[in-house]
């Protein structure tokens, strides 16, 4: 086995994302061999024993790629110190240890992906990859054109400008406006933060697509495996 860096192992295990895992191995909770290791960055050869919280893991030799419609109520985790439903609870009869692609608040519905294929969760939520996410908004107030081109040129939020996003306004009325948006960033609670920049608090907001992949007709707390073109297209 070529050598591999230890958060990736524990990436292809089902055990987080490389970059929660790089959190777990700096906290101190891996051991390699029976030595507890805090440098993420640390070489295997593929023959030594992993333990995450004194338990031995291995790399999945299955990949899995599901596809969920969140309910609001559900937060992307897969285990919750306060005991509050999470999106893993919505999916039965997979044996893989699978983990969310990315977060999606508790109160935002919508698309969120499950896998254990740390490479692909680590293409689809790195920054320099910009994929794009498709939400919308039902927003409080008429949304104008004005409003839209201010979003689309990037606005100020908290300190920083965000990037340019596109913006089309599906409906349009005296007390409430539904509007689509695509970003490719992934700050905490940007959409709502944007739009409540202009003024505008957003009532319900749903994620309705990520990449190429759209959420459909699939029912809310209802999910799929992806399809092989699916996967194929959020690879490349």
């Amino acid at each position: 086995m070529q050598e591999i860096r230890l958060q990736k192992y524990m990436a292809d295990a089902g055990i987080a994302s490389r970059r929660k895992s790089e959190e777990l191995i700096a906290q101190g909770r891996v051991e390699v061999d029976g030595v507890v290791v805090t440098a993420p960055g640390t070489r295997l050869k593929g023959t030594e024993a992993v333990k995450v919280d004194g338990k031995e893991i291995r790399p999945a030799q299955k990949k899995v790629y599901i596809l969920l419609n969140k309910p609001v109520g559900y937060i992307t985790s897969a285990k919750d110190q306060f005991s509050r439903k999470t999106v893993l609870d919505l999916v039965c009869g997979v044996s893989e240890r699978i983990y969310p692609v990315g977060r999606l608040d508790y109160d935002t519905s919508g698309l969120i992906l499950l896998t254990n294929d740390g490479q692909l969760t680590n293409k689809l939520t790195h920054p320099r990859h910009e994929v794009n996410k498709v939400y919308v908004a039902v927003t409080d107030g008429a949304f104008t054109e004005e409003d839209a081109r201010k979003l689309r040129a990037g606005i100020m939020v908290e300190g920083y400008t965000t990037a340019p996003a596109l913006v089309r306004i599906i409906e349009k009325g005296g007390k409430t406006s539904v509007v689509e948006i695509t970003i490719h960033e992934g700050r905490n609670r940007q959409v709502r933060k944007m739009f409540e920049t202009l003024g505008h608090h957003v009532l319900g907001l749903k994620r309705t697509a990520i990449g190429p992949v759209g959420i459909g007709g699939l029912e809310e707390g209802k999910w799929r495996f992806l399809s092989k073109d699916e996967i194929d297209l959020l690879k490349k």
